[in-house]
């Protein structure tokens, strides 16, 4: 299991637009869906990224505990899905139901969703606060998947990081600090589309 870190987007860049398809409904779905919730977690995520699923639980924790906390989710899918058909939109879809996801996830097909925000892996995670400046990026705790007897996990993943920093923008505090890197699969990218460097 390889691991790719996030790359640390600079504090204060506003949110990138988008419109892309919600997965289960073809219905497209912008930035300024999202316009009355104090705060926005951008997510880049896949159904089949083992980092993904260790942290799966955690995340759909968050979403149901901040559900009427004016926080709101969204998931996005960048994977090339001619090379990873399980992170296609239809199994994607299998993937929310399986785990609870209560938030929309779009697909983003031309990627350039992913190179507009800087993503770099699954899972990827994007804080912004009520004007859609970051505010938080990086990891949703110090947790990692077992990765076998040689190279071993460490624990489950509760989410700590990601929890203090929603509960900081909420309370109209900066997120703690220091922020972290997000470790996971690397994002799979069409050929032409890979990063030769950070975006930003």
């Amino acid at each position: 299991m390889s691991a790719t870190q996030s790359i640390m987007l600079a504090l204060g860049t506003h949110a990138p637009a988008f419109t892309l398809p919600d997965v289960e409904t073809g219905t497209l779905r912008s930035l300024e869906d999202f316009a009355g919730s104090r705060a926005l977690l951008v997510v880049f995520l896949c159904a089949h990224c083992p980092y993904v699923l260790h942290v799966v639980p955690a995340l759909a924790q968050i979403a149901r505990d901040y559900a009427n906390d004016s926080l709101a989710i969204v998931g996005i899918t960048s994977n090339d899905t001619a090379q990873y058909p399980q992170d296609a939109p239809a199994p994607t879809v299998r993937f929310a139901a399986k785990h609870g996801l209560c938030f929309p996830i779009l697909f983003d097909e031309t990627q350039r969703v992913a190179q507009a925000y800087s993503a770099a892996c699954t899972p990827d995670f994007y804080l912004f606060n009520e004007q859609r400046g970051l505010a938080y990026r990086g990891q949703i705790d110090e947790s990692r998947p077992m990765r076998g007897p040689d190279r071993p996990g460490n624990g489950v993943s509760d989410g700590a990081d990601l929890r203090a920093a929603i509960d900081a923008l909420l309370a109209g505090r900066p997120a703690p600090e220091p922020q972290r890197a997000s470790i996971g699969c690397n994002i799979k990218w069409k050929a032409g589309n890979e990063p030769s460097g950070e975006w930003h």
